[in-house]
């Protein structure tokens, strides 16, 4: 929802800051005054083209600022998100520079960022309908967007775009084995050669670590004997062959002893607790005796260092080409034996990933089945709503009818893409007997407009508008205020230029109805000269030419906008109305005014 639009130094307007109302606001005021600058400062905020012939006369540059309230889990917030730009409180800035000579800034959340960022962020917050935007609609894309908004088909379309990606990898995967040329091949060579020396070899994690090590003990295994035996003879004698006649005592012996000897005081003292500890370094000194056995103990046999150090070599060499460890030539085995299962495009590997494909194809033709139920279901519901809206917005005769096409399954290509299997098209009749034609090209701007309003209105109320009064008048507090369960129904802001073109009299009342009725669920906000549309608005702006400012050297119009409450109010409607303020046009105002609150209207 738009909260606040600043405006600096764009066309006639020097400053101007807009507060719209959570509902329904209106923008008026006379022909030229410069209505259109609104639009252009939100198509700006929007990504839109920047016009340097926009800038203020004596300006050096335009600045537009939007600020909206987002929710966390928002599109806009999660699209702000992927571009390093988190929510602030609960708020987006979207803003736009143009110099009057160079290039435009965009900016989010004080980011600078390229504008198409600007249009994907603003793209989930603002839809304008104005007779340049209105085109947009014209393409199929967005029509079949608009038509899965209004059928609510997230499950159905999330299911087949599951399905799609599958089918797609299968693809690009049979794509790529087909059209497999020799340096595939040869790498395919390449590997399975390597995968069968490596088989060969067979290495084991570490192998080659504990082999070195073992040949490290075997040369030098006259030393590690000789300096074990001196070790031991030292530590404990009992564990070495030894003449009687030069018997001495090993460490060991010499320990218990001296704890003999402490034991044998009588005297008070610690001399205990030394000799226990004394006992206890002879225990730890036992343990060290009895590893240094096993080293006395241990027979390499028949070791062939040849032998060993030809298998060394032979590990030496994997990890040469594949390594630096065993580990990684063992994991580039394995990964290789799956890279050959693609390369080796082999008559059965094919057959075998044809089937898969088929199974694939099948499931995404029946995903696409279910989806295009779901929108012709949902296209002929829509078509009818929007039927009837057009005639009490003076488009007696007019008519939408939604067209939901399966492609057929042609022999050269797949009928499905990444958004089903349909072709989606929307023929308008503006009048009875007219010809039908694609949307876009069989109504003027304000039937656009009027058309557009219609698909929203119904589109709303497919979400779940039925249960909301039909005559979608305000209440006391305000024409479109949300309350209730409606409160948070879309965070869109819409807005509308051009939608009363060609209307007056009561279908200027129902059209102003309508877009009431659409704020109760939606920020709207409209550019009108109609009273009988601008009645309905929870907040009113007016849009002033003003005579140039003494500080400024250039002679022209300078453009004021500001929010008008109150008899301030009645005397725009006044003016609306009839051109002047005169009593019996106020009181027609307070009564036009009076008669857009909740009841007065059927």
């Amino acid at each position: 929802m738009l909260e606040e639009l600043d405006i600096r130094n764009l066309g006639p307007i020097r400053q101007a800051t807009i507060t719209p109302a959570a509902g329904m606001t209106a923008i008026t005021g006379e022909t030229g005054a410069g209505k259109s600058m609104l639009l252009s400062a939100l198509n700006l905020i929007s990504g839109g083209p920047a016009d340097a012939g926009r800038v203020s006369s004596g300006a050096d540059e335009a600045w537009a600022q939007g600020i909206f309230a987002v929710h966390d889990d928002a599109e806009a917030a999660s699209a702000a998100r992927d571009a390093g730009v988190e929510a602030e409180d609960g708020e987006l800035f979207l803003s736009r520079t143009v110099r009057a000579a160079g290039r435009s800034r965009a900016m989010l959340g004080g980011k600078g960022v390229p504008k198409s960022v600007l249009a994907l962020v603003s793209g989930e917050l603002v839809t304008i309908h104005g007779q340049a935007e209105q085109l947009r609609i014209a393409s199929p894309s967005r029509q079949r967007e608009f038509l899965d908004r209004a059928a609510g088909d997230d499950v159905e379309l999330g299911a087949y775009r599951e399905a799609w990606r599958a089918l797609s990898a299968m693809d690009e995967r049979l794509t790529r084995l087909r059209s497999q040329e020799s340096s595939a091949r040869q790498r395919a060579d390449y590997l399975r050669e390597s995968v069968e020396h490596i088989n060969q070899v067979d290495p084991h994690p570490g192998e080659d670590d504990e082999l070195k090590a073992k040949r490290d003990r075997i040369e030098n295994a006259a030393d590690i004997a000789e300096g074990v035996s001196r070790a031991l003879a030292a530590l404990d004698s009992s564990q070495m062959d030894y003449d009687s006649s030069g018997e001495s005592a090993g460490a060991s012996d010499l320990l218990l002893q001296a704890a003999q000897a402490l034991r044998g005081i009588r005297a008070s003292g610690d001399f205990g607790g030394l000799a226990d500890r004394l006992e206890s370094l002879n225990a730890e000194l036992q343990d060290v005796v009895f590893a240094l056995s096993g080293h006395l103990d241990e027979d390499f046999g028949d070791a062939d260092l040849d032998a060993l150090n030809a298998r060394i070599h032979e590990l030496g060499e994997l990890t040469r080409r594949w390594g630096p460890s065993l580990a990684d030539v063992i994991a580039w085995r394995d990964k290789a034996a799956f890279e050959i299962e693609d390369l080796d495009a082999s008559p059965e590997k094919l057959a075998e990933l044809e089937s898969e494909r088929e199974r694939l194809y099948q499931a995404a033709v029946e995903a696409a089945g279910v989806l295009s139920r779901a929108r012709s279901q949902a296209a002929t519901r829509l078509a009818a709503r929007v039927t009837a809206e057009l005639e009490s917005l003076a488009m007696s005769g007019a008519s939408l009818e939604i067209r939901v096409t399966p492609r057929a399954e042609a022999t050269d290509r797949c009928p499905l893409d990444q958004n089903g299997g349909d072709d989606i098209a929307f023929l308008f009749t503006p009048y009875e007997g007219s010809p039908q034609l694609p949307m876009g090209k069989s109504a003027s701007g304000g039937e656009l407009s009027r058309l557009m309003l219609a698909l929203e209105l119904s589109a709303a109320d497919m979400h779940g508008g039925e249960s909301r009064g039909e005559d979608g008048a305000k209440n006391e507090s305000g024409n479109g205020s949300r309350t209730g369960s409606n409160a948070s129904l879309s965070d869109m802001t819409f807005i509308f230029d051009e939608v009363d073109a060609g209307v007056g009299g009561k279908a200027a009342a129902e059209l102003g109805r309508r877009l009431a009725r659409l704020a109760r669920t939606s920020q709207v906000i409209v550019v009108t000269h109609l009273a009988q549309v601008a009645s309905w608005a929870d907040s009113q702006f007016v849009v002033t030419k003003e005579p140039p400012d003494a500080d400024y050297d250039e002679v022209g119009v300078i453009t004021t906008v500001a929010e008008v409450t109150q008899e301030a109010r009645v005397h725009e409607i006044a003016r609306m109305l009839s051109g002047s303020e005169s009593e019996a046009s106020l009181d027609h105002a307070r009564e036009l005014l009076a008669d857009s609150k909740l009841g007065n209207r059927h």
